[in-house]
């Protein structure tokens, strides 16, 4: 082709594509910014007060400026804090106070932070969020959480489910049920069997005669005892009730025990319950992982600046389902006070991440996902619960954050 041909065909081109932007709109999903790789771990620690260690890392290869921050549970304060952390309300917000951290980490570095709180009721659980953002922002790059147990620090492992909660407690308690059962069985046999020897003892020592049918049956003296029917003995009281007792045990062990299942583990396949919902809601704090039907959500953090009209909530998701899950800007939702709620602000939380929009695609499977959510609340009093769902008809997780 000559060069005047390799003009003309450029000139098409670009004019067909020009056409193409002109006349068709061309939806574009923006991908998710590179984010350095900060990390953060949360561990609880100290036998006697809430404290906690948290270890922050870069593993990039450029050096990194991040803004750490803990939420202080309501209610707990401060008294202890290492490498030079400080006390503020969030975005000079009213209410709510947390510690916050202005780090610079050097590729591949990592430093660890600690903070000593005192609880708010004596022997309480104490959970504190922990998020690396951007430097003065609040994007986050990573989170993490832990809650601190004084029963779990004493037994030096994480804190487990009541005495009575436990299958190993049912399974005891069944086994028992069923031993006591066969035990008071073979005590009635063999009762049983002394009863009947024990009575023709009795008539040997009174001289009534055994009846025979062997012997001759002229003799008139002694006089045969008269042959009766065999009649039916009823078991004692107390060995009838026993019975009845270790057998409603039973009963009752396999019923609490199957129900303790059902509760720790909700199912994404689970048949609609209350007339329309599948699951229950599930309620729970700030830092606290609370599940679903399809997602695991956790709130970590929740700004509302005085004078705004915007909430910013860092939550984290998980899709726990065997298959991609979508979920919606319009079924999150922040109520206020006086009972009202407000959704997502989507186009303030597709700009509050970027500019990538976070409901354009699904989740995959096992898929998670940490981000921003802002909902406007007009000037009016900050919310009080954070509500959370995957789909129309999940019941959801509602997060007090009051």
């Amino acid at each position: 082709m000559s060069k005047r041909g390799h003009t003309v065909a450029a000139a098409l081109l670009i004019t067909g594509t020009v056409g193409l932007s002109a006349g068709t709109a061309v939806p574009v999903t923006a991908a998710p910014p590179t984010r350095p790789a900060v990390s953060v771990a949360v561990t609880p620690d100290g036998a006697t007060a809430p404290a906690y260690r948290i270890d922050v890392r870069n593993s990039g290869n450029s050096t990194v400026d991040t803004t750490v921050r803990q939420e202080l549970p309501s209610g707990a304060t401060l008294s202890g804090i290492s490498n030079g952390g400080q006390v503020a309300t969030p975005n000079g917000q009213d209410r709510g106070s947390e510690v916050t951290w202005q780090l610079n980490l050097p590729a591949g570095s990592s430093t660890t932070l600690t903070t000593i709180l005192s609880a708010p009721t004596a022997g309480t659980p104490v959970t504190a969020p922990v998020c690396a953002y951007t430097s003065g922002g609040d994007t986050p790059y990573d989170c993490g959480t832990a809650t601190w147990d004084v029963a779990a620090m004493g037994r030096g492992g994480p804190s487990g489910p009541a005495w009575w909660q436990r299958p190993a407690f049912w399974l005891g308690a069944l086994g028992v049920a069923v031993v006591l059962g066969l035990a008071g069985w073979l005590g009635y046999r063999v009762y049983q069997r002394r009863l009947v020897l024990r009575r023709a003892q009795s008539r040997q020592r009174s001289g009534v005669a055994v009846y025979d049918p062997n012997a001759s049956r002229g003799t008139l003296y002694p006089r045969p005892a008269t042959p009766r029917g065999r009649t039916r003995r009823r078991p004692p009281a107390w060995l009838a009730v026993g019975l009845a007792a270790a057998i409603l045990a039973g009963v009752i062990a396999g019923a609490v025990w199957t129900a303790t299942g059902q509760v720790s583990a909700i199912q994404a396949d689970r048949a609609p319950s209350n007339g329309a919902w599948v699951g229950q809601t599930q309620t729970g704090q700030v830092g606290t992982a609370l599940r679903e039907s399809a997602f695991e959500f956790t709130v970590y953090r929740v700004a509302c600046p005085a004078g705004s009209d915007r909430c910013q909530a860092t939550v984290g998701l998980r899709n726990v389902s065997p298959k991609e899950q979508s979920w919606h800007g319009a079924l999150q939702r922040a109520y206020l006070p006086d009972g009202e709620w407000v959704t997502t602000d989507e186009a303030a939380t597709r700009s509050a991440n970027e500019g990538r929009d976070l409901f354009a695609a699904p989740v995959p499977a096992g898929g998670q996902l940490l981000a921003p959510l802002v909902f406007n609340t007009a000037g009016r009093a900050a919310p009080t619960q954070i509500e959370l769902r995957s789909a129309v008809f999940s019941a959801g997780v509602r997060v007090d954050v009051a």
